[in-house]
């Protein structure tokens, strides 16, 4: 039987080719900040984002109540990842044995870390060398990087996002997971960025370059978010190290 208390949500999807995923993801992204889904059907990609009624996305989308019952539909689509020695997963499934687990409650859609792009970034993180200082998460999302780099080490971890719904998730996921970690709400290009012994910034390009025209990374910065074709140096940085994951890429950027 379905919650009476469930919450009222439309799924938006966009249906495109394989060759048109990359555009359309992008511009899903920019309607959907908060995460999207991505599924394959055949030959063709659905990408696909949840919203209120009354939320019209500036895109060419599908509408669809999602009918009652949709917690059990939504909690199967999240699926538990290995990065390393990490599984990464919700809190509604069981951990594998010998693991270290690192269990995410996603929200309706900050996601358990399963995206390409995180596993990507998290692969660079396992490879830091000890010891670790201090770690800022830029655009933290529901916490995945933060808590997995207090779990490697690091000295000082904290984290902050625009949206306050992805820092309340990041605080409980914080604490159900035993580490400690500083969250705030913050706009990552209007206002002050802390500076970090080592920067990750999970972010698609269109925000990760005016981040960088800011003058606002430090001087060893991980980013992830960018597709594989979209190299990403900014002016006074080389590329230390790199991780490709489902056609995600994540970069080491040392400053010269």
């Amino acid at each position: 039987m379905a919650d009476s208390a469930e919450p009222a949500f439309v799924r938006w999807t966009v249906r495109v080719t394989e060759s048109e995923g990359e555009v359309a993801l992008l511009a899903a992204l920019a309607a959907f900040p908060a995460g999207v889904e991505e599924e394959r059907d055949g030959d063709a990609v659905l990408i696909s984002g949840y919203a209120e009624p009354g939320f019209v996305p500036d895109l060419d989308a599908s509408a669809d109540a999602v009918p009652p019952g949709w917690r059990d539909g939504w909690r199967a689509f999240h699926r538990p990842v290995r990065v390393g020695p990490f599984w990464i997963g919700p809190p509604w499934l069981e951990p594998d044995d010998g693991v270290e687990a690192v269990v995410i409650e996603p929200g309706l859609a900050f996601g358990t870390g399963a995206h390409g792009s995180t596993r990507a970034a998290a692969a660079l993180l396992l490879r830091e060398p000890a010891p670790r200082g201090s770690l800022l998460d830029i655009g933290c999302g529901s916490g995945v990087l933060a808590i997995i780099a207090a779990r490697l080490g690091h000295r000082s971890v904290r984290a902050f996002d625009v949206d306050p719904d992805a820092v309340a998730a990041a605080c409980a996921n914080a604490t159900a997971n035993g580490v400690a970690i500083e969250v705030w709400t913050a706009d990552a290009l209007a206002g002050p960025i802390p500076a970090a012994a080592l920067q990750v910034a999970n972010l698609q390009r269109s925000l990760l370059e005016p981040l960088a025209d800011r003058a606002a990374l430090g001087p060893r910065v991980i980013v992830s978010g960018l597709l594989e074709h979209e190299r990403f140096r900014p002016l006074g940085y080389d590329v230390a190290d790199s991780e490709e994951c489902d056609g995600w890429l994540a970069l080491l950027l040392e400053r010269r």
